[in-house]
């Protein structure tokens, strides 16, 4: 149980802003004969929540970044507009490295809908642990 409580937060904690990585940790605890689909996942799920955090951090804090000055109410209303229009194509790239969380934080940022949000980012990481369990299996 312990395996997968620890691997559920370093899932989530690599989800957020903190320089952290949760693949290597996945991979070996497979390697260790820990069921895959259940490792698959408390990733997953813990990833996912880790990004919903940073969505969280980002609804709010809109109003602080307008005002400290790095956004201005007629930009944040043009890009919200935007981001309506393509940020679930970019939020689909949320399991990418050092690109990835702040889309997530600029996705809450733009108050971009919810449920979409939750479902892509679920589907984009997800899709990633998948592709490193298969890599994983088909390496041996």
């Amino acid at each position: 149980m312990i395996v997968y409580i620890t691997l559920f937060a370093v899932s989530f904690a690599s989800a957020t802003l903190l320089p952290m990585g949760s693949e290597a940790l996945l991979l070996y605890d497979i390697s260790l004969g820990y069921s895959v689909f259940w490792i698959w996942l408390v990733a997953t799920l813990g990833n996912t929540l880790g990004s919903v955090l940073n969505y969280m951090i980002g609804y709010k804090g809109e109003k602080y970044l307008e005002y400290k000055g790095y956004l201005k109410s007629n930009q944040i209303d043009r890009y919200k507009e935007a981001f309506s229009l393509y940020g679930g194509w970019l939020i689909l790239l949320a399991w990418m490295p050092v690109i990835g969380d702040p889309i997530t934080l600029i996705a809450g940022v733009f108050r971009y809908n919810f449920r979409y949000f939750l479902v892509l980012v679920t589907i984009s990481k997800g899709l990633r642990y998948l592709f490193l369990v298969v890599l994983f299996y088909f390496s041996k």
